[in-house]
């Protein structure tokens, strides 16, 4: 595990002459600082590149690498970043380090797109160090989706205080769509998301946890507000069902709305606003077919289910989403940042603030950096992403400085 850094070779190799090494004693700094500059420059040119966008020119930058397949990252009110693996562990990069594992996990079954997955901060992390993860866990039948809670050691090396307060009803031997983002609300309640785990009609069942957005408070009791915690018609838990796969999901902090991203099948990723006991049609309806090219359903509507705000045919694959609010990008204020797996990029989707409608979409680092996993926004307003590799990276985007500045 690396953090990119500059390492000057060794005048040796510089030079070409293998007993360059001893002359070095006598070289003035002034000669030493002209032989390293031009290297220098170079080996900064490889770490941080500056990429025009649409509305502003962007620094992207490797601030670490060596991650095996990280599939989330959280910034931490210190500057730190959580990193999860999605092999098991979880890492803190800070100050130009790598961690080593942070110990205390929960039993993690790691296979297929299985392992650990998402990690989020409650509202109180800073005092709290409080903390929430997602995972597929084993369990009878196979494994399958789990939602757990712990308390992150000062030093960032432990977990203590360990709590699964949440395990879907249904395990597997199947080892795709686990879903799993979580999304903290404002009232401290955790929104997560389940995939139908590979198995479509789960996610029209009222009484499968999977192909579903679901609601729980931090200690793994139901909100007595959930749309079904009263009536006995499903589960209560369940916020909204008939989701395929969905791997992105936020809150917009100044309108406090709820947002998630899924894959379809071939073609038909959708972008949704999940409301409460709302049916977003899986695998009734969708924009996409089937691997073998048939039709999925009954076509692209149907009475009795949602429409996605928008939707994506080819499919991008999409991964983690956040919805950008921040200082350093005032252009983008309001827009989500949704990362994509398929074509290896960042998709910006301008957001009507009124209507909530997509007035356009912007795809960024085409093909440059890698599969994008997770995005999310650091408490300076710049941008942050990790590529699922095995060896990933995390990457930051700042706003690039004007020349008089």
């Amino acid at each position: 595990m690396t953090i990119l850094s500059f390492r000057p070779p060794s005048f040796r190799l510089l030079s070409g002459r293998p007993d360059l090494g001893p002359v070095i004693g006598r070289l003035t700094a002034a000669t030493l600082l002209a032989l390293i500059a031009p290297v220098l420059a170079a080996n900064s040119s490889l770490a941080r590149e500056t990429v025009p966008t649409r509305t502003v020119v962007v620094d992207v930058e490797k601030i670490a690498t060596g991650l095996d397949h990280p599939w989330s990252v959280e910034p931490m009110p210190d500057g730190g970043l959580l990193v999860s693996e999605r092999s098991g562990a979880l890492r803190v990069v800070r100050d130009g380090v790598v961690s080593e594992p942070v110990a205390g996990m929960p039993e993690i079954s790691v296979g297929g797109q299985g392992g650990l997955l998402d990690i989020a901060l409650a509202r109180d992390f800073e005092d709290s160090r409080l903390l929430f993860m997602s995972y597929s866990a084993p369990g009878d039948g196979g494994s399958g989706t789990a939602i757990a809670r712990a308390v992150l050691s000062d030093d960032g090396q432990s977990l203590t205080e360990v709590k699964e307060i949440f395990r879907m009803n249904r395990f597997t031997e199947d080892r795709q769509h686990f879903g799993s983002r979580i999304a903290v609300a404002s009232d401290g309640t955790l929104f997560f998301t389940i995939g139908d785990r590979g198995q479509s009609e789960r996610a029209q069942d009222m009484e499968d946890h999977a192909g579903a957005v679901l609601r729980i408070n931090i200690d793994g009791s139901i909100p007595a507000d959930n749309p079904h915690a009263a009536d006995g018609g499903a589960l209560p838990e369940i916020w909204s069902k008939g989701h395929r796969n969905p791997q992105g999901a936020d809150i917009d902090r100044v309108t406090g709305r709820l947002y998630a991203v899924e894959h379809g099948a071939r073609g038909g990723d959708e972008f949704n606003l999940p409301e409460p006991g709302k049916n977003y049609g899986w695998p009734q309806i969708s924009y996409g077919r089937h691997y073998s090219g048939a039709e999925i359903g009954v076509g692209a509507a149907a009475d009795g289910y949602e429409q996605p705000v928008y939707y994506w045919d080819p499919s991008i694959a999409p991964g983690g989403m956040v919805v950008y609010r921040g200082l350093m990008f005032p252009e983008w204020d309001g827009d989500l940042l949704v990362a994509a797996l398929k074509f290896q990029m960042l998709v910006r989707l301008d957001l009507d603030p009124d209507t909530g409608e997509i007035l356009g979409e912007e795809r960024l680092f085409k093909g440059d950096y890698g599969r994008m996993r997770d995005v999310q926004v650091a408490p300076d307003g710049s941008v942050l992403m990790v590529t699922d590799e095995s060896d990933g990276a995390v990457i930051r985007i700042t706003r690039t400085p004007l020349a008089s500045e």
